[in-house]
């Protein structure tokens, strides 16, 4: 088997996906007309969002995300977290935590999404 993609459910998925590309930089790779299913290009393992409508009308009831409470996080590499943190907060995100850098010597930060997403913004472990 191999790991395809992780889903978000979302209130907006156009919205949301023009926020990840202004916010981080990664271009859709699928968006479907209806607007309820779109997925960035990041790779072999796709980020991908579907509308909490759509959940809704498949019998599930989606939970809403706390990014002080989170249950996961999604994380973005970059070699320059402070540029990378600015500009997610220039594109709306909301700062969790400043650059830090961590004993095994990444340097971490976190944000959170327009939808309230825990997403870490981190530069290559080792």
């Amino acid at each position: 088997m191999m790991f395809r993609y992780t889903i978000l459910y979302v209130e907006s998925v156009p919205d949301t996906v023009a926020f990840y590309e202004k916010a981080f930089a990664v271009e859709r790779a699928f968006v479907h007309e209806s607007g309820d299913y779109a997925e960035l290009a990041t790779g072999e393992t796709k980020l991908a969002f579907s509308s909490r409508a759509l959940m809704r009308s498949l019998g599930k009831n989606p939970s809403l995300p706390d990014a002080k409470s989170p249950a996961f996080e999604i994380a973005f590499e970059t070699d320059d977290v402070v540029a990378g943190v600015a500009k997610a907060v220039a594109a709306g995100a909301v700062l969790v935590m400043e650059p830090k850098q961590q004993p095994w010597g990444q340097t971490i930060a976190y944000v959170s999404d327009l939808n309230g997403f825990l997403v870490e913004i981190c530069t290559p472990v080792g």
